[in-house]
C-alpha cells in the first residue's frame, strides 16, 4: 500500500521538557489507526506537527511524500483539532463553501448537504457556529473536515462532545473515507473506537509503547 505518512526520527521539546522522543511511524493509505495514551503523552503535539501546525525540534514527517506543512502537504492533509476552529463571523454553509472552494471542489453543495444532514446539522446551515452548543461546533468541525478532499485524515479526539447519534454518524463517515482509500488517524481514550481500528499505537511519555493489533487493554495500561 502507499505510504501517506512517514515520520523519522521526530522529536519535540519545550524548554527542557521532551513532548516526543525520536518517533518513527508509518502509515499506509486506507488504513484506520488508533492513537491512544494518556493526557500528556504527546498525541496532540505529533498531530499538530503532521499538520505542520508545529515545528520539529530534530526529525521530520512527510505527508505524501511531501514535507509537513508544505503546501502539497496540506492539501493531502485533513485536520479536526481537539477544540474546533471557526470563524465568527461565517456561517456554517459558508464555512463548508470556503473550505471546499479552497481544495478545488467547485460541486461541493451536495457533499455538504448529506454531511450536515448526517450530522443532524441540516436546520443549522446558515447559523454562526459561535452561537453553537459545543457539540454542535464539534459537529460543524467535523463537516468542515470532510467537506473536502484528502488522502489522510488527522482527528484529535474528534469523538468528545458528540451525543450517540452523532458518534454513530462519525463512526460511519470515518469508515467510509478509509473505504476510499484515506489513511484516518484518531487518538482518543474510547475503546470502541479502537476496536474498529485497524491497528493502535500507544504513546506515553512521548515513546511509542505499543504498535500492533487493536486492543482495548492498551488503554488500561
Amino acid at each position: 500500500m502507499k505510504t501517506v505518512l512517514h515520520a523519522r526520527r521526530l522529536a519535540r521539546s519545550y524548554a527542557d521538557v521532551e513532548a516526543l522522543h525520536a518517533l518513527d511511524l508509518t502509515v499506509s493509505a486506507g488504513e484506520r489507526l488508533a492513537l491512544v495514551g494518556p493526557n500528556g503523552a504527546g498525541k496532540t503535539t505529533f498531530m499538530r506537527m503532521v499538520a505542520g501546525l508545529l515545528d520539529p525540534s530534530a526529525g521530520g514527517v512527510t505527508i505524501a511524500g511531501n514535507p509537513a506543512g508544505s503546501l502539497p502537504a496540506r492539501a493531502a492533509l485533513s485536520f479536526l483539532p481537539d477544540t474546533p476552529a471557526l470563524y465568527d463571523d461565517l456561517s456554517l454553509a459558508e464555512h463548508l463553501e470556503y473550505v471546499a472552494r479552497l481544495h478545488g471542489v467547485d460541486e461541493w453543495e451536495p457533499r455538504a448537504d448529506e454531511l450536515l444532514e448526517r450530522l443532524g446539522l441540516a436546520d443549522r446551515a446558515e447559523g454562526l457556529p459561535r452561537n453553537f452548543s459545543r457539540g454542535m461546533r464539534q459537529k460543524a468541525s467535523v463537516a468542515v473536515a470532510l467537506v473536502r478532499p484528502f488522502e489522510i485524515l488527522v482527528a484529535d479526539e474528534p469523538f468528545d462532545g458528540l451525543d450517540p447519534p452523532s458518534r454513530d454518524a462519525l463512526t460511519a463517515l470515518l469508515d467510509e473515507a478509509a473505504g476510499t482509500g484515506s489513511a484516518v488517524i484518531v487518538s482518543t481514550h474510547r475503546a470502541e473506537v479502537v476496536e474498529r481500528a485497524d491497528r493502535c499505537v500507544a504513546l506515553r511519555e512521548g515513546r511509542i509503547v505499543y504498535d500492533g493489533r487493536p486492543s482495548p487493554a492498551v488503554l488500561d495500561e
